[in-house]
């Protein structure tokens, strides 16, 4: 993607080497370097380094939150999002949902963080539409591939570091290690107190938790009716509510306040006098229908699937999901095991199979399985959510885990038009 810059030497800037020509400076980063000599050919204006063409894309008038962790990105960066704006802030958004800017959406959802210069383009709109703070998801992927370069984090945030993505990382320390590489520097920090596996730089840094004492601490707790808490500050002691379930919610809401009041110039009890108004994110928790009882969520690791169905554990639950193809192999096992415990009846199907056999993806998730008698294999997605469907009684609640609001399902390098919420309105006729 060429971008244009005005009042500069050339008239675009782009960090893909083929787009390069007489007007065009080719931006070099981390991840393009090796195609340096493919600009020169074409002919490249001229040569900038990342580093230096950030103050043209605003970057040092706006304030930047990274957060990254395994599960809660998402709901902990909206949450902030939310809280700023809530409070009279102007404020961005970018992450696997897309771009939004000021409570509008201004692009669909993309990769969680987009090339280095696709993110400066952002700020850059974010700092013309007069945003004052630009919260991002940084994906493990991107702290590996540099997609950070030359951006100055106002704070950076973790929120938990379970496995994931060992088709990319390989072993699950090289996972973690890439994960709390992030905070080795000597910048605002806010790391969860309560995860054994973070390492980090002690200098400037913040904590949250719930069982251990942090900087901000959860002492007392509800899980009724939505949630809420009460949150010790040093001498300050502070209620809150929200309209989010579930105790690994409980985590999400307390990096989000704490950020919040590290941040801006409010007060806790400013902040978590806002925090009601957060209704949650699409896809997390989200509960398409109240009777018969059918909640979807995005979880797709094993740690992820246990915090929302241990949130849910009061009910009986039959619990529909698969495992994404030519992704992490070895999680597959340890998911099968997590809902085959927690559920009463289990649908193995698909989820995004890619290049994979589905069948083989299946019987990496039933190898993790002891005894099978609850268990339902139906690769048609589709089916195996009617399936759930019919075969729900009384207090019962199908719970349809790994795709949250996606609209697609990737078979081989295809996107497809599909919803589990589509597909649960659709049959019970909503």
């Amino acid at each position: 993607m060429k971008i244009e810059l005005p009042n500069q030497p050339y008239k675009y800037v782009t960090e893909n080497s083929q787009e390069c020509d007489e007007q065009t400076a080719f931006v070099l980063t981390s991840q393009n370097e090796k195609y340096l000599e493919n600009a020169k050919e074409n002919r490249t204006h001229s040569i900038i380094n990342i580093t230096d063409i950030a103050p043209l894309f605003g970057i040092d008038k706006i304030k930047i939150i990274g957060i990254t962790g395994t599960n809660g990105k998402t709901t902990t960066a909206s949450a902030i999002y939310s809280f700023l704006l809530d409070l009279g802030y102007k404020a961005a958004m970018q992450g696997t949902r897309g771009l939004f800017m000021n409570d509008t959406i201004v692009e669909g959802k993309s990769l969680t963080t987009p090339s280095v210069l696709n993110t400066y383009r952002h700020i850059y709109q974010a700092v013309e539409a007069g945003c004052e703070y630009f919260i991002m998801e940084v994906s493990s992927h991107a702290i590996v591939q540099k997609r950070t370069e030359g951006l100055s984090f106002e704070l950076k945030i973790l929120t938990n570091i379970t496995q994931d993505h060992l088709d990319y990382h390989k072993t699950l320390e090289e996972y973690i290690h890439v994960k709390n590489s992030f905070f080795q520097d000597s910048g605002k920090k806010l790391i969860n107190k309560d995860e054994t596996k973070a390492k980090f730089n002690f200098k400037n840094t913040y904590t949250y938790g719930i069982e251990n004492p942090a900087t901000y601490r959860l002492i007392a707790y509800s899980l009724n009716n939505g949630s809420s808490g009460i949150i010790q500050h040093f001498q300050e002691v502070v209620p809150f509510t929200a309209s989010l379930h579930g105790f690994f919610n409980l985590y999400n809401l307390m990096a989000a306040i704490s950020a919040t009041h590290l941040i801006t110039d409010k007060t806790l009890e400013e902040v978590c006098d806002v925090v009601d108004n957060f209704a949650g994110v699409s896809g997390r928790m989200e509960q398409v229908c109240a009777a018969p009882n059918v909640i979807v969520d995005f979880a797709h690791t094993p740690d992820g699937m246990q915090q929302v169905l241990n949130a849910l554990r009061e009910k009986e639950l039959l619990v529909v999901f698969g495992a994404g193809g030519d992704r992490d192999a070895l999680k597959r096992p340890l998911m099968g095991r997590v809902a085959s415990s927690l559920a009463k009846k289990v649908y193995i199907t698909t989820d995004n199979p890619r290049f994979e056999d589905p069948q083989a993806i299946v019987d990496d998730i039933l190898a993790g399985i002891e005894h099978k008698e609850h268990i339902v294999v139906e690769l048609n997605r589709k089916k195996a959510i009617e399936m759930a469907l019919e075969e729900q009684e009384g207090e019962e609640v199908v719970v349809i885990l790994g795709k949250g609001d996606e609209d697609y399902q990737i078979i081989y390098d295809k996107k497809f038009p599909f919803d589990d919420r589509e597909v649960v309105r659709e049959f019970l006729n909503l």
